[in-house]
């Protein structure tokens, strides 16, 4: 019997048309469908019907009910909701596919065009949980079998482009391929419409196609003529794609992915690949698709060293140019990283080939990132109205490690659809675009946890995305310059214009309104008489009357009787950095001297900006009590106290004399240490600092010697310093309160990575990049990989560090072994086994929720090797659709949910049970992916921050050297350059305010990786019987214990202090409880 394809050709074009894995494959098995049904394509939804009434093949069906069930929403108006709308989508990239599936759904006509003739991109996008549900909901699974069936949801590029592409033929996009958009083309008169000019010469119809929306997805080095673009910039950053053969071997499926790894919060990973191939990375992250792609931000001096980059040159485009980069270098570079991440366990990496045949593998710069002003615009000529609009990189350019890139993509299609369909429904212009600009300020904000948990109800309805939408953010009146009216005068707003950037909060003002906060502070204070901002404060008596208005009880007045002016000012300089978080930028010496009043208007004008909410005091010393004021709980001040905790924490394990009685202001502080520092005298005086905190008066930097400018002041351990010489002496790294400690035998400051213990300098340290000799890549080399995986495996236990004796091996006799194998091993079952040494609560609770567990095939024992998920997956890639989405939509307590992921990892019997599995550890990957993803958003952050310090402090040298060279004094002069030197003072402020809450993610994120590897790490020793344990065992184990303990003090601390920091922020209005 013949096949129905063999009798049927539309059905064996369709067959083609689904297994089609060429772009032009693609086309011409749909040309060939749409002939053999007799329909022309690019019908628009009409044409979608008429091929599934007259395409009755079984195999389509499926696909049918699918795209039926998202036409049939009411949102799309059974398609008439833009039936008179015309529109252009310029790029077949995954966002103007997506938008041009929309505005077919909605009833539009869609012409798309494409400059490249094919598909060629194998890099691997991340998928959020709406977009892999909006994707099954098209048929992507019918399209692509393998559709998200690895432990990550990702998918290459190429096979998105795909399936989308198979998506707008059967809705009836019209697409034209081989087309350059090189502009517009205005109507010539009235009566005409908006048409496009495209290269090279295309069909009339296409060159006469008139339309009224623009959709534009070329790309973000293609943004449409009257778009503003900002660029966002940080430091210097390598990115490096590569992808592999993936020959779907055993071995290669059973290769774990890595979501994503970061030196941010896993620094021994890269200290060991620097050690193993000379190579140094940032982050490397690792999916399995099509190809074996890797993605990964180099350094710039390790690719120099390794002789990747031929030479040094400061633009980025001349130093990634194709001349200044060695291929064979940089193929030597990524075989070399990509195996040791994998172990060696890819086997032999062959290059996949790009679409010129060559190795696909790319070395890219994203320092700066661009980002369009407005989303939308409308132009107008002999009364045509034309609706433009950004989608995809040319609307925000996404900084892939976060994997935002096809998600907010695809957030941005759908609300730039229902932009098109406000405008059909007759909106007006004004309106139309302040509803999409007020839906482009969320875009930036979007993520997993911040959207609708209810993936399934998404649609085209802003309100089903976005859980707080105000629609009216953005007000008409406000988007006025984005409406062009061609040969006429162009509308201006008078007012309210969107501002970009992040308004600095908080500013001092004019140099008036900082004296008469000080005055207002300080008065009431018995002998204390603010008159100015210079030699009203050289006694110290002001500076100690404003710390205590600030913080009653940290100093009496009468403690100040018998104290001279500069012990007074120190201690008050120190007290205010200790308890207040206000960063010195200038010493006592030159406070009591006057000979720095700008630089005593920067110290003050911080006060102001964190206290300026404090109401006046008239009464002076009966006033506040010692209850916090809105932002004192700063993390400056937390990372502050974190510094010295650790410092007083390594003084002690050194056995070094710590002072005998500590200050008072150390008791009183909230530190993350384990154990109370003992009460101290309450009668000791007040100590001046020591000589060595005076060193210098903050004109010199204390490393390099060269000129210090007060906005480039760095303050630690009571010296001034250039923020950029302020290093680590070992790998260079920028250091940061609470991450850094000075080595007491050389003087050398180092981060906790490289900080050398006392006594035991050259063997407590790795040296640096540049003082070691680095191994370089041969060209067959094969790196050993890591001695601990870079992600947690499924089925394998950490084993403990083989420290043991070796055991000796036994023989026996043949009647020795003839008596133990007679012997009776089964308890009776009324004895009972001797009781095992007591553990910890942590290990009794783990213990009694792995016995509750049996039952669902956890064990209790050691785990049992299972198979990998990639190849269970593999093996039956045809489940349904219905079973997967019912798997994602399990619900389980947070307590629950992570124990269970803990013993998924441990338990290789889970596969009996392949849906847990399959749920608990793809929940396990997701949990890996969010902390990769928020890494490296602080990191790009923190880079940004950098450059932008670095910027403000060239402007401030300047402002600052002509305010010096003013003949007037400082409270003579009315001149410009005063007012902007506090709105400077101020916006450094901000931006280190802003690092250092960043700083605690980061500490945040460490500690957490250091609880997960200890974690496991302890879990190996424990998993041990306790006969078999050697003391080096037990002794291993209590020291894994201790360090576990102090680190989860340590979070509990930050927690405390993020809670209370919160708490102080609620408002305290009388009656606000009830």
């Amino acid at each position: 019997m013949a096949s129905p394809t063999a009798t049927n050709p539309a059905h064996a074009h369709f067959e083609s048309f689904l297994q089609a894995q060429l772009c032009q494959d693609v086309l011409s098995s749909f040309q060939g469908l749409c002939e053999a049904l007799g329909l022309e394509p690019g019908g628009g939804l009409p044409q979608y019907h008429k091929i599934k009434a007259q395409l009755n093949y079984w195999s389509a069906k499926s696909l049918w009910a699918k795209l039926d069930k998202r036409a049939g929403q009411p949102v799309y108006q059974q398609g008439r909701a833009c039936a008179h709308t015309k529109c252009l989508v310029v790029g077949a990239g995954p966002c103007g596919l997506r938008a041009a599936v929309e505005l077919a759904l909605l009833g539009a006509r869609v012409v798309l065009v494409e400059k490249r003739t094919k598909f060629s991109r194998h890099n691997v996008l991340h998928l959020w949980p709406f977009t892999i549900h909006d994707l099954r909901a098209l048929g992507a699974k019918k399209f692509y079998g393998r559709f998200c069936t690895g432990t990550l949801d990702h998918i290459s590029i190429r096979q998105l482009q795909l399936l989308l592409l198979k998506v707008a033929l059967l809705l009836g996009v019209e697409v034209h391929w081989g087309v350059t958009f090189t502009g517009l083309q205005p109507p010539p008169k009235k009566g005409s419409g908006w048409r496009a000019q495209l290269q090279p010469s295309c069909p009339a119809q296409l060159a006469n196609y008139e339309f009224d929306v623009l959709i534009s997805a070329a790309g973000g080095k293609f943004v449409p003529e009257g778009f503003t673009v900002r660029e966002m910039r940080g430091k210097l950053a390598i990115g490096i794609t590569v992808n592999f053969v993936n020959g779907r071997t055993v071995e290669e499926t059973q290769v774990p992915e890595i979501s994503g790894v970061a030196r941010i919060y896993n620094q021994s990973f890269f200290q060991s690949l620097l050690k193993a191939t000379g190579i140094d990375l940032e982050n490397i992250v690792y999916y399995k698709d099509d190809t074996h792609y890797f993605v990964m931000t180099a350094k710039k001096q390790c690719l120099l060293r390794l002789g990747v980059l031929r030479q040094d040159w400061p633009e980025t485009d001349r130093l990634l140019g194709s001349a200044n980069v060695v291929p064979e270098a940089l193929q030597r570079f990524v075989r070399a990283a990509a195996d040791f991440a994998t172990h060696g366990k890819l086997g032999k990496l062959e290059f996949a080939r790009d679409a010129h045949g060559r190795p696909d593998i790319s070395a890219f710069d994203f320092t700066s990132m661009m980002r369009a002003e407005s989303s939308a615009r409308v132009q107008e000529k002999h009364g045509a109205r034309l609706l433009l609009g950004l989608v995809g990189d040319c609307l925000v350019e996404p900084f892939w490690p976060l994997g935002t890139g096809v998600a907010r993509g695809f957030l941005a299609a759908f609300d730039a659809a229902w932009m098109v369909k406000r405008w059909a429904e007759g909106a007006g212009p004004l309106e139309v675009l302040a509803e999409r600009e007020s839906l482009y300020q969320l875009l930036s904000q979007t993520s997993p946890e911040n959207m609708h948990r209810n993936v399934a109800q998404y649609g085209l309805d802003p309100t089903t995305r976005y859980p707080t939408l105000n629609l009216r953010a953005v007000t008409p009146n406000q988007v006025q310059d984005l409406y062009d009216v061609v040969a006429k005068e162009p509308v201006r707003r008078n007012s309210d214009k969107i501002d970009g950037g992040k308004p600095a909060t908080g500013a001092a003002g004019t140099q008036e309104e900082l004296l008469r906060w000080c005055q207002e502070q300080t008065a009431g204070y018995p002998g204390v008489h603010v008159t100015d901002l210079s030699s009203s404060w050289a006694d110290g008596r002001a500076l100690c009357a404003l710390v205590h208005r600030l913080r009653p009880g940290l100093l009496e007045p009468s403690e100040l009787q018998g104290l001279g002016a500069l012990e007074a000012t120190a201690w008050a300089i120190k007290m205010a950095e200790h308890e207040l978080g206000i960063t010195p930028v200038l010493s006592a010496k030159v406070v009591v001297a006057g000979s720095d009043p700008l630089g005593l208007i920067a110290y003050l004008s911080h006060f102001h900006s964190i206290f300026k909410n404090v109401p006046p005091n008239p009464g002076g010393l009966e006033g506040p009590t010692s209850q916090g004021f809105p932002g004192t709980s700063s993390a400056v001040l937390f990372l502050g106290k974190l510094q010295r905790t650790l410092q007083r924490t390594r003084a002690q394990e050194n056995g070094e004399d710590t002072g005998g009685k500590k200050p008072r202001l150390e008791v009183e502080a909230n530190s993350p240490s384990v154990e109370e520092p003992p009460a101290p005298d309450c009668g000791v005086p007040p100590t001046p600092p020591s000589q060595n905190q005076e060193a210098g008066a903050g004109d010199l930097c204390a490393l390099c010697g060269e000129h210090l400018y007060i906005l480039e002041r760095l303050c630690a351990e009571g010296r001034f310093f250039h923020r950029n010489c302020f290093r680590c002496h070992t790998c260079e790294a920028m250091l940061w309160q609470g991450g850094y400690g000075q080595h007491p035998e050389d003087g050398h400051f180092y981060c906790l990575q490289h900080l050398p213990q006392t006594g035991h300098k050259e063997d407590g340290t790795d040296p640096g990049p540049e003082s070691q000799d680095l191994p370089t890549l041969a060209e067959n080399s094969v790196p050993s990989g890591p001695s601990t995986s870079v992600i947690p495996q499924e089925a394998t236990s950490p084993v403990p560090d083989p420290s043991q004796p070796t055991r000796r091996l036994i023989r026996l006799s043949s009647p020795e072994r003839q008596q133990l194998s007679s012997l009776n091993l089964t308890p009776e079952p009324e004895l009972e086994p001797p009781p095992k040494p007591p553990r910890s609560c942590a290990a009794l609770a783990r213990q009694a929720l792995e016995g509750s567990f049996v039952g669902w095939g956890v064990p209790g024992q050691s785990p049992q090797v299972g198979v990998p998920m990639e190849e269970e997956e593999e093996q039956s890639p045809s489940s349904s659709d219905e079973e997967k989405e019912a798997e994602e939509t399990v619900a389980l307590d947070s307590d629950t949910e992570q124990a269970l992921l803990t013993l998924a990892k441990n338990s290789g019997t889970m596969s009996k049970y392949p849906t847990w599995r399959r749920t608990l550890m793809r929940r396990a990957r997701e949990e890996e992916m969010k902390r990769f993803c928020k890494a490296q958003a602080v990191q790009r952050r923190l880079n940004e921050i950098e450059t932008a310090l670095g910027e403000l402090e060239a402007e401030g040298t300047k402002v600052e050297l002509a305010l010096r060279s003013q003949s007037a004094s400082l409270e003579q002069q009315k001149s410009p350059w005063l007012e902007q030197w506090l709105q400077l003072v101020q916006k450094k402020n901000n931006l280190l305010a802003e690092e250092a809450e960043l700083m605690l993610t980061v500490k945040e994120l460490n500690l957490q990786e250091q609880q997960l590897q200890l974690d496991q790490e302890l879990r190996g020793y424990m998993n041990q019987e306790g006969t078999l344990k050697t003391p080096a065992d037990r002794q291993a184990e209590d020291q894994l214990l201790k360090k576990l303990v102090d680190v989860v003090n340590q979070r509990d601390e930050l927690i405390r202090f993020q809670e209370e920091r919160r708490l102080s922020e609620l408002p305290s209005k009388p009656g606000a409880q009830g």
